[in-house]
């Protein structure tokens, strides 16, 4: 040029910037997960105390815990081994379960719910007239039927063994010479067994049926109140964590002098 400047041409490359199309996909992918957890949570908070126990053992023990949740027969559900601190909760659920069978509580004073060193025992008792079995017989009325339908159903939901047995009081049993209150005690736990197992009860879980006769008065004061006739059932407490093992059931007649219902 004429005044004698030189002319200094820059040129600058115009590049556009990458391709940020994908990020969104990994902030929503942990949106998502985020969500998933907060449910996970809320619905923990509102489940069962034994549903709860059985979640957080199965992420520190995943095989040994798997044994211990699952389903049974009346579909998928709580199917959780009950321990000694759980029976409380067990109990209160029975409860409510018999009232709703019986809403006049006719049957209360005859049904004791107790927890003992054995587990939750039920005991199912007679009255003057007999209440769950006919006198004398093994023959169960309706009222048992009923009643061991209601329980067969709620303890068929836990992999616990069950034992059952049989009590008389100390009322000679008449009408045999070959048949007396071991064979009664006996044979009234043994029905119950039956009635439980096609009512709920798993195959297996039933440990023991054992008749006493009048070696375990319920009132040893008062040997011959009709209360001293009973069923009991025991929950036992669950001690080994494999629990769907089953043990041998058997039938067991205790030796003794006495005999009646």
């Amino acid at each position: 040029m004429s005044d004698g400047n030189e002319v200094i041409i820059v040129r600058r490359k115009i590049t556009h910037g990458g391709h940020h199309g994908g990020a969104w996909k990994v902030a929503y992918a942990d949106f998502v997960t985020a969500m998933m957890a907060l449910f996970i949570v809320l619905w923990l908070m509102n489940a069962s105390k034994q549903v709860q126990e059985a979640v957080g053992g199965y992420f520190k023990d995943p095989r040994g815990f798997a044994k211990v949740v699952g389903t049974n027969k009346n579909g998928a559900g709580d199917y959780v081994a009950m321990k000694k601190e759980d029976m409380q909760k067990l109990k209160e659920d029975l409860l409510r379960s018999i009232h709703r069978l019986d809403p006049l509580d006719k049957l209360k004073s005859q049904i004791e719910i107790t927890i003992t060193q054995e587990g939750l025992r039920i005991e199912l008792m007679e009255s003057a007239k007999g209440t769950f079995f006919e006198l004398g017989s093994a023959t169960p009325t309706p009222a048992l039927v009923e009643l061991l339908r209601v329980l067969s159903e709620e303890l068929g939901k836990l992999p616990n063994r069950v034992s059952i047995e049989g009590h008389t009081d100390s009322k000679p049993y008449s009408g045999s010479r070959t048949y007396d209150n071991w064979d009664l005690s006996s044979d009234r736990a043994n029905e119950a067994r039956r009635m439980m197992q096609g009512e709920g009860i798993q195959p297996g879980q039933v440990s023991q049926v054992r008749g006493f006769a009048d070696q375990r008065l319920r009132l040893p004061q008062q040997p011959e109140d009709p209360s001293n006739r009973r069923i009991s059932l025991i929950v036992q407490y669950q001690v080994k964590d494999d629990a769907e093992e089953a043990l041998p059931g058997s039938i067991t007649k205790m030796n003794s002098p006495s005999g009646k219902n």
